[in-house]
């Protein structure tokens, strides 16, 4: 369903809510819907703070709004690399709400004894190659990464969508004031910046002292807002996309 930006906050804000059945696969509750709001339905993504597994980094009952979080940093880049998504009350109480979005193939990240011509190969293990395509949409998800800090972008997190476009879904561990970037989008690692990536930082380094920055002081400590602006001003500075730390795994897992 095509709904403009406005009609699927709309609808995901307001919207009743049916349940349709989990996604196993997902470490938290993970709960696929239907929400249908003045006659319009679609279905979307509702994952309540109840559901929520503990993590040994992430203060709990924080990866719903964090979810929140990346759509609004998202959407001041103008990309629209994340779905439509709010914080609301639903049948397990609060959560994050995300319009869902209808992947096709091919995949834009596989593991591959041989990967497609023109693709950026990112590890090895036996029997085949990790890698990824060179997809103008994943080339902004990946600096759009090192600004929120993604700790876990697998590549089931990466759905390219009828018409071409791509987006990144699931940032429920992103913010971290440490460096936890953990990614498969390695590919243009210490390459330079494209121009249109350096003016969008620029602009988001100057909204987060403005409306950005007090919308995600809603889901947000001051410190991890101020972290957002400390790795906008790196990547500024080095002009380059971000690179793997030997403090923290380059990869998550599982990969795909």
């Amino acid at each position: 369903m095509n709904l403009d930006l406005d009609a699927a906050l709309e609808l995901l804000t307001h919207g009743e809510l049916e349940l349709e059945g989990r996604l196993v696969d997902a470490s938290n509750a993970t709960l696929r819907a239907f929400v249908t709001h003045a006659g319009v339905t679609a279905r979307c993504v509702y994952k309540p703070v109840k559901g929520e597994r503990p993590l040994w980094d992430f203060p709990d009952g924080t990866l719903a709004g964090r979810e929140v979080a990346a759509y609004l940093v998202s959407e001041a880049t103008g990309w629209g690399s994340v779905p439509p998504t709010v914080l609301r009350d639903g049948p397990y109480g609060p959560g994050s709400c995300q319009l869902w979005i209808d992947a096709v193939e091919p995949p834009l990240v596989d593991f591959a004894r041989e990967l497609p011509e023109g693709w950026h190969a990112i590890a090895s293990a036996e029997g085949g190659l990790l890698g990824h395509a060179d997809d103008p949409g994943l080339a902004r998800i990946a600096a759009y990464d090192g600004i929120v800090n993604n700790a876990d972008r697998k590549g089931s997190h990466l759905l390219r969508d009828a018409g071409q476009h791509v987006y990144g879904i699931d940032h429920g561990v992103c913010f971290h004031t440490e460096d936890k970037l953990r990614t498969v989008l390695w590919g243009w690692a210490g390459e330079p910046l494209p121009a249109e990536v350096t003016g969008i930082l620029g602009h988001l380094r100057v909204a987060l002292e403005r409306e950005l920055g007090t919308a995600l002081a809603g889901h947000l400590t001051r410190a991890e807002v101020d972290a957002v602006g400390f790795r906008i001003d790196r990547m500024l500075g080095t002009g380059k996309y971000p690179e793997p730390s030997d403090r923290w795994p380059p990869l998550p897992w599982p990969a795909l």
